[in-house]
């Protein structure tokens, strides 16, 4: 899964990369430790819009409601996405990208690193990667508007499968159009979209300090690589 993620980007870095010169009225601090129900940038409809990560589901009444399922609902599996309740919909109708400059995962036993540890994930060729999002808005009893977001995740491929077993869905470039098109609502067309050749390439990664455990700390000193021990069983 993707729990945390790095935006060090400015916002007309991301416009440039995403071709668009539609943006927010208000731009986001750079981040290297994004964690859930923070707001995020999202690019939708060709516009770069703002909006706070964790899918809010459709049926909560209250805040306290929509703030808890929010937390349950950062990472969507893109193999049931369309048939789970709280993604179905925006999957068909409300798709987007969510631009990322890396993210963290914690190692499992399946590879050379310890487990827990963490490893920054993100381009070889310092490009900005692309979630692939869902979003919805939600409003609540007090007429207060909230769009939120999910990312999709995936069976994690090669390399990357040694870290963890899943990994964000990244889109290629040629995918992104139809991706953010609203008119395309035939689910077994959009569940084509998700399927093509090397989803990791151009991925890099490496092991970073713990400090990326804490939302206290931020900066770039957050993605610095160290030198790790390989675990071994004796």
């Amino acid at each position: 899964m993707c729990g945390r993620f790095a935006l060090s980007a400015m916002l007309t870095d991301i416009a440039e990369e995403f071709s668009t010169n539609a943006i927010p009225d208000r731009s986001l601090p750079v981040d290297w430790n994004i964690k859930p129900t923070q707001d995020i940038y999202i690019i939708k409809n060709q516009k770069i819009e703002i909006a706070s990560w964790g899918l809010i589901a459709p049926w909560s009444k209250t805040k306290v409601e929509a703030l808890k399922s929010q937390s349950q609902a950062i990472n969507a599996r893109s193999e049931s996405v369309h048939e789970k309740p709280t993604f179905r919909n925006a999957f068909r109708r409300s798709r987007c990208l969510v631009p990322a400059s890396g993210y963290y995962e914690w190692a499992t036993e399946l590879g050379e690193y310890k487990t827990k540890q963490p490893v920054y994930i993100s381009r070889d060729d310092n490009k900005l990667l692309a979630f692939a999002g869902i979003y919805d808005r939600w409003i609540s009893p007090e007429g207060e508007i909230k769009d939120s977001v999910a990312i999709l995740t995936r069976d994690a491929v090669n390399q990357l499968a040694k870290v963890h077993n899943r990994m964000p869905l990244f889109l290629p470039r040629d995918r992104w159009s139809e991706w953010m098109d609203s008119d395309i609502q035939d689910v077994n067309e959009v569940r084509k979209l998700m399927i093509f050749e090397n989803p990791d390439q151009h991925l890099r990664f490496w092991p970073v300090a713990d400090l990326v455990n804490s939302i206290r700390n931020n900066g770039p000193e957050l993605i610095e690589p160290i030198e790790t021990v390989p675990e071994t069983l004796f």
